[in-house]
């Protein structure tokens, strides 16, 4: 086990950190990994085990554990026992010490991170965390959540949004929701900018008893889509095999409403 921090020297490369929330062994990071070695230097920090829905947790309470890993080939990798949000602030802050990555790439991430999701998303979580600490960063989701989803139909337009960011740029403080519909008879017809769709899960919540009788809650729940007919939205992209791109960015202050309660300060 080596914990030793990476001290290599800066490469000419891009050097780009790949993390995730669906663990290190899933098909969508050794997905986006191959992408990424296609383009730069990798260093992958990830999960040990799945952490969707994390949102962005980090871990104060107890120990964070990090292991370097043989899962890949050539890359400089480790596995985490934290959330996502914690593989980015470790990677910064500890493997690469010294070094700032050029691009932040979290995801293929197996399932929607389209719309509301983005507030659950440990995929979004770990390329918000990136720009908070102010490195250009993408998430990538694919509307999937087979374990054995297929990312063939994505992997051009996934290596041209990194080569995209990486020469044009990405505002500081933002990151980018890309999401992809799923693989169908239709082929992709190109990449949407788009706003979030205002939308939310309706909640509901099945009480059953597991084997010893004892009773147990299993949360379920509908998408509502209160933006179904805008044209501008991802959710709309989505449902017409368009790539949807969703700059995002973490403060939720809302500059809209700061006038009409100004009239509370005293």
């Amino acid at each position: 086990m080596n914990l030793t921090p990476s001290n290599s020297s800066e490469s000419k490369r891009p050097l780009i950190l790949v993390t995730n929330d669906d663990g290190i062994t899933s098909l969508g990071i050794r997905t986006l990994v191959e992408i990424a070695q296609t383009i730069g230097e990798v260093v992958v920090v990830a999960p040990n085990s799945p952490q969707s829905g994390m949102g962005h947790a980090i871990t104060i309470g107890q120990p964070l554990r990090l292991y370097s890993t043989e899962l890949f080939t050539e890359v400089d990798e480790y596995e985490c026992s934290g959330t996502p949000a914690d593989c980015v602030k470790l990677a910064k802050h500890y493997v690469l010490k010294d070094r700032s990555p050029d691009l932040v790439v979290s995801g293929i991430n197996h399932g929607s991170n389209s719309s509301i999701s983005i507030l659950y998303s440990g995929t979004m979580s770990a390329a918000i965390e990136a720009a908070i600490e102010g490195i250009p960063a993408i998430g990538f989701s694919l509307c999937d959540y087979r374990e054995d989803a297929s990312f063939e139909h994505v992997k051009e337009y996934v290596r041209s949004i990194i080569l995209m960011a990486l020469e044009k740029g990405i505002p500081k403080g933002v990151a980018l929701n890309v999401n992809f519909p799923k693989l169908s008879e239709e082929p992709l017809k190109g990449i949407k900018i788009c706003r979030q769709a205002n939308a939310k899960w309706q909640e509901k919540f099945d009480y059953r008893k597991d084997p010893y009788g004892r009773g147990y809650l299993w949360m379920a729940g509908d998408f509502v889509n209160f933006d179904h007919d805008k044209e501008d939205t991802d959710e709309w992209a989505l449902s017409q095999n368009y790539i949807s791109v969703v700059p995002c960015k973490y403060d939720l202050t809302s500059y809209e409403a700061l006038e009409s309660i100004s009239s509370w300060s005293k």
